[in-house]
């Protein structure tokens, strides 16, 4: 007979599901069984790294280590021993087939779906083993838990609905504020971002070019030095917030494309201020420019 019913993983600092068993069981207590076990996952972080909610029927264990909880549903009447055994098993080997990065890195649930078939082959060991196969498992997590004793939770009070406990009262969460994941840059916004740096380096160089030249010839061209440096400004800017998130993101793409826009206008007039001081000598600046000869 089945003693294990419903086995999951999930992360431990926002109980976010990572995989769960794909069993299917119709009974009224195994459902209220799973809502408290997921109410349970929002708050591991509040309790030691093992756990322990008994109910009549059924039990829920759980065992956290690092960022990653296994957690089980299982009959009462089934071993605490065995059933730590089993998540002890089940922790490892989800260690073996994700790396932390990957686990940190997950934004939806149930991302390592597949892992229900280890889950699977776990559970069915643990079903239909006899304890004499794993004495030396047994033994050393008798140890452990004589040593640290899980924390005993009731199962009624796992209760947790629309962030309401069991007396009604609104519960304030006085977690961190949740982290923000933006979308994957693609090719196109890589191309742009490789774009963006080099602009931002041609506007710095022409612009350290041209503070040298204002410094010691044209004193009143430091505006001119100043419309490259602000363009540079920006694409920096624009770097920025293609790597990292920000509420008022599309206002301050559009005040860095103003900068942007200022600064090229600013430069045609510079190259044109130089056609015309340096006379018909140095026609090369408009070869140099043929958007401007378009204009013309």
């Amino acid at each position: 007979m089945s003693m294990i019913f419903f086995a999951c993983v999930v992360r431990v600092r926002d109980g976010l599901p990572l995989s769960a068993s794909t069993d299917f069981h119709l009974s009224q207590d195994f459902l209220e069984c799973r809502k408290r076990l997921k109410a349970l996952s929002l708050i591991l972080t509040q309790y030691p790294s093992r756990g322990t909610a008994r109910g009549r029927d059924l039990s829920i264990h759980f065992l956290s280590s690092g960022e990653v909880a296994s957690m089980v549903i299982c009959s009462s009447s089934y071993s605490t021993i065995m059933a730590f055994c089993f998540l002890e098993e089940l922790q490892w080997e989800f260690a073996a087939a994700y790396d932390t990065t990957s686990i940190g890195l997950a934004s939806r649930p149930y991302a390592f779906l597949e892992f229900d078939n280890i889950i699977q082959k776990v559970k069915c060991h643990f079903n239909y083993t006899g304890c004499s196969q794993m004495k030396i498992s047994l033994e050393k997590i008798q140890e452990e838990l004589k040593f640290r004793p899980p924390v005993l939770l009731k199962l009624e009070d796992m209760e947790l609905m629309n962030g309401l406990t069991n007396g009604g009262h609104t519960e304030l969460y006085m977690g961190s504020v949740p982290t923000y994941r933006m979308q994957p840059v693609t090719a196109i916004g890589i191309l742009s971002l490789v774009l963006n740096i080099m602009c931002g380096a041609l506007n710095l160089i022409r612009g350290v070019h041209l503070a040298e030249y204002s410094f010691q010839e044209d004193h009143e061209g430091i505006g001119n030095v100043i419309a490259f440096f602000l363009p540079f400004l920006a694409c920096i800017f624009q770097c920025y917030l293609y790597l990292f998130y920000s509420s008022a993101r599309k206002m301050k793409v559009r005040d860095a494309n103003l900068i942007w826009s200022a600064g090229w206008m600013r430069d045609v007039g510079l190259v044109c201020r130089m056609a015309q001081t340096r006379g018909p000598a140095r026609p090369v600046c408009w070869s140099q420019h043929p958007g401007l000869i378009q204009q013309g």
